[in-house]
């Protein structure tokens, strides 16, 4: 089944952690469809960000879909934690686990969309087993772990053959992409099929993040009409 339109998704990454409360409200009221919430260990990539109680506290200041990107060891131990802090979809990095299956089971059935993310050297193939069991795949257009960086150009073929992928099972899937995202490289990635978008420090350092998250949005959505 195909998405007809496309969703932004600012990365809290990037925000004024001063002012959390502000940042998050100015992403929501200039028109954010979800707020990307990246959980690093330090273990699994080489940065540590922060875990639910943080995302609990900011849970209470809006109620716009938290999609929370899971890069950590084991991801099993936390769902719970997660789900209690608030977390509407939860995604795991397949190589971040030998218990992928398990994870995403615990995940539906907390009764929150489960999502499934690969890092740029992975091979799309590897989410064939898991095409029943999420509604979201995130491909990483950066290596995980840090904000700023460029797209990866090979990302737009990933894309494609994830699409491919997901056309042929029937389920609706949401292609989600991760890194270096501005208003070029959201047009090669839509037209290669993309539905969300997660950018942090271009929205959150724009003069004007709701004219940006716009112009992001426009341009996407161009590219996917003209597919």
């Amino acid at each position: 089944m195909k998405n007809t339109t496309v969703k932004i998704a600012p990365s809290l990454l990037a925000a004024d952690y001063k002012n959390l409360e502000k940042e998050i409200t100015k992403v929501n009221n200039g028109g954010a469809d979800m707020l990307h919430l990246d959980v690093m260990d330090g273990m699994f990539v080489k940065n540590i960000s922060f875990g639910a109680p943080l995302i609990k506290s900011v849970r209470e200041v809006c109620d716009i879909f938290f999609d929370v990107h899971l890069m950590i060891c084991d991801p099993i131990r936390y769902i719970d934690s997660f789900v209690d802090a608030g977390a509407d979809g939860i995604t795991i990095h397949y190589e971040s686990t030998s218990e992928v299956e398990a994870t995403l089971d615990k995940i539906r059935s907390c009764e929150k969309k489960a999502g499934l993310s690969i890092k740029p050297g992975t091979p799309v193939s590897v989410i064939t087993p898991y095409l029943n069991k999420i509604d979201m795949l995130l491909i990483m257009s950066v290596e995980p772990g840090f904000g700023g960086q460029k797209y990866i150009s090979a990302t737009n073929e990933k894309i494609k053959e994830a699409k491919a992928l997901i056309d042929n099972c029937g389920r609706n899937i949401e292609i989600e992409v991760d890194g270096g995202i501005n208003p070029d490289t959201i047009i090669e990635a839509s037209s290669a099929g993309a539905d969300i978008f997660v950018a942090g420090t271009a929205i959150f350092n724009a003069y004007d993040a709701a004219e940006y998250m716009n112009t992001l949005r426009v341009n996407a959505q161009k590219a996917r009409d003209n597919v």
